[in-house]
């Protein structure tokens, strides 16, 4: 399923929202009537929480059906109000605070900023329990805000290169394409929360880039 919303106007919808196949992470002071479209599209269980004292869920946080990972900013009554869905969750040590902006995940693997430590390499592996390789996507380092990824198929920015759309569909193990949401945007991480089972997009985003949408990442019942 695709639905078209804009969160109190604003079309960026994945800064504010992170979502895996089990779960969605959202603002605290979301509107009851958008998180029950996130909860009925993506068909999660919805966790409000800020991330950092932020309600930049999306843009702060990332996560696969294994785990979520947040800054090592993040506060302990955080993680332990998200540790209540029985999923494990971990700091990334480097000092980037905007890790859902610096990876991109599924379930098989995980493209992330080439200036990430080691060490957050290790902690990513550890986490979402998959294979993770430093690289761009577009010529981006901000691999989680210009691509989005399901364990269907991934969604990339248009810049992206052949090399670069290859090595995603090699180590997510998902087809992948390019395209824009939001009317030409190609920051299509920072404006979608999708899943196995659904995208939210924004209401700007245009008839041709939904079928993009629904070609790339497999879904094949409409929109809203």
């Amino acid at each position: 399923m695709i639905r078209r919303i804009n969160l109190n106007g604003n079309p960026n919808i994945g800064v504010s929202v992170s979502a895996t196949d089990d779960l969605a992470i959202v603002p605290i002071n979301m509107l009851d009537s958008a998180t029950d479209i996130i909860k009925e599209c993506l068909e999660v269980d919805i966790i409000k929480t800020s991330i950092s004292g932020s309600s930049l869920a999306g843009a702060l946080s990332v996560g696969n059906s294994n785990g979520i990972l947040l800054s090592r900013y993040a506060l302990d009554s955080e993680i332990e109000k998200i540790k209540k869905s029985d999923v494990d969750v971990g700091r990334i040590p480097d000092r980037f605070t905007a890790v859902g902006n610096i990876i991109l995940a599924n379930d098989n693997g995980a493209i992330v900023n080439p200036l990430l430590s080691d060490e957050s390499v290790e902690v990513i592996e550890t986490v979402l329990d998959v294979d993770v390789v430093k690289t761009t996507v577009g010529g981006f380092k901000i691999t989680g805000s210009v691509g989005t990824a399901t364990n269907k198929g991934a969604l990339l920015h248009p810049q992206t290169s052949k090399s670069e759309l290859e090595l995603v569909e090699k180590i997510m193990k998902v087809p992948a394409d390019i395209g824009t949401v939001n009317n030409g945007v190609g920051l299509v991480g920072a404006c979608t929360a999708a899943n196995s089972e659904g995208i939210i997009v924004s209401q700007d985003t245009t008839g041709p880039e939904l079928a993009r949408i629904e070609e790339s990442l497999g879904f094949l019942e409409g929109y809203l």
